[in-house]
């Protein structure tokens, strides 16, 4: 391997993890208080189900679109910049929301932004994650991303425990903000041919051709994951129990979140590592052991929840990095952009109805929320583990 390309590689890895890194702070702060700040401003807990699964349908939904359209165009920095600018600045705009109604359309521009930039920056990252090795280059990206969205909430709590206003706390996320858009700038300036990074790389010994449909296990893979995003309860809904059971203070809610970000950062640097080693066997061991967190997350214990939280870490951890490894292993390199916007939509299309489901569910019975995110979620280990072959992993 070419000890200067590696290097080279590995920086423009580092540099777009600034970007997210920042974009955490400012945008998963606003996630982590969202179910609450929407309780204060009388949403009811299906309101809060449908938010999180409709922000989460469009902000995957539209990722067909985007990612087709980064293919077409070949732009792929100018749609990661437009995505990124619209995403960014929803969120302060949030400190301005009078109702949940408004607050609720400020959520869904937020995802709408992440939808239209993901595929291609995506797609950026893969040409240098090719290089390095997949599972660790998207999982060192994930792990910098899980700093700024470990930092941000901590920031809101300490905003929150001085003033105990959620507007001041929404102000104050315009300045991560604005720093990851200037980040990203110097990153476009400094690598303006990332693809250029993945010619000739030894880590394709062989290569495919360019094909116009995508493999069968591409969609197998699919939905396999689908069950996973299905099951997988939004941090929302989650807070939106804390809040109404009165299970830990407002300002303690944004730190739960911070600490399951930083299980995030260190489950996606580990599965990531062992994915490049192990293949879908990482994935398969990451769901097996967080499939359960909804049991603790859902309890009236905050020893139990705080347990819960930190295996729901476990789980998005997996999900950030080894997921999107996969479909960069997955997907012939001119449809990268494509893959990815269509594995995402799927991916969101049934993150909207599990958490729709669990949203209605839990106005009836918590058990029934429970029930429905385990089973769902330990359903996708047969076909994980039945298409290790046809991936070529161990």
């Amino acid at each position: 391997m070419n000890k200067s390309n590696y290097k080279t590689a590995m920086w423009f890895i580092v540099l777009l993890g600034f970007v997210s890194l920042f974009a955490d702070m400012a945008y998963e702060s606003a996630r982590s208080i969202a179910g609450s700040y929407l309780a204060i401003l009388g949403a009811s807990g299906m309101i809060v189900g449908m938010t999180a699964g409709t922000g989460e349908l469009l902000g995957y939904g539209l990722r067909v679109l985007s990612g087709l359209l980064s293919d077409k165009t070949q732009r792929y920095w100018m749609i990661t910049i437009i995505g990124y600018t619209i995403n960014l600045i929803a969120v302060p705009l949030l400190g301005l929301a009078g109702h949940w109604q408004s607050a609720v359309v400020l959520l869904m521009t937020e995802r709408i932004g992440k939808a239209i930039r993901s595929p291609a920056r995506d797609v950026l990252l893969s040409h240098a994650a090719g290089v390095v090795g997949r599972g660790w280059g998207f999982a060192l990206h994930e792990a910098m991303d899980q700093i700024g969205a470990m930092t941000g909430p901590v920031i809101v709590m300490i905003v929150l425990a001085i003033s105990g206003s959620y507007h001041y706390a929404f102000a104050v996320l315009a300045i991560p903000a604005t720093l990851a858009l200037a980040v990203l700038i110097t990153a476009r300036i400094t690598y303006p041919k990332p693809h250029e990074l993945e010619v000739g790389s030894e880590e394709h010994p062989h290569p495919r051709k360019m094909a116009d449909k995508l493999p069968k296990v591409f969609w197998i893979y699919l939905t396999a994951v689908g069950l996973v995003a299905a099951g997988f309860a939004d941090y929302p809904l989650v807070a939106f129990h804390i809040k109404s059971h009165n299970i830990f203070a407002d300002k303690w809610i944004p730190l739960l979140y911070a600490f399951a970000m930083g299980v995030d950062a260190l489950a996606a640097l580990a599965f990531g590592k062992m994915y490049d080693k192990k293949g879908m066997f990482a994935l398969a061991m990451a769901i097996a052991f967080s499939s359960v967190f909804a049991i603790f997350a859902f309890s009236s214990s905050s020893a139990m929840i705080i347990g819960g939280v930190a295996l729901w870490g476990v789980g998005m951890g997996a999900q950030e990095s080894i997921i999107r490894a996969a479909v960069a292993d997955i997907v012939p390199k001119d449809r990268r952009g494509s893959g990815f916007g269509i594995f995402n939509a799927g991916y969101g299309i049934a993150w909207f109805v599990g958490s729709s489901i669990m949203g209605i569910l839990y106005d009836f019975s918590i058990g029934a929320v429970i029930a429905f995110s385990v089973v769902s979620q330990l359903a996708s280990l047969p076909i994980l583990l039945s298409i290790r072959k046809q991936l070529n992993h161990k």
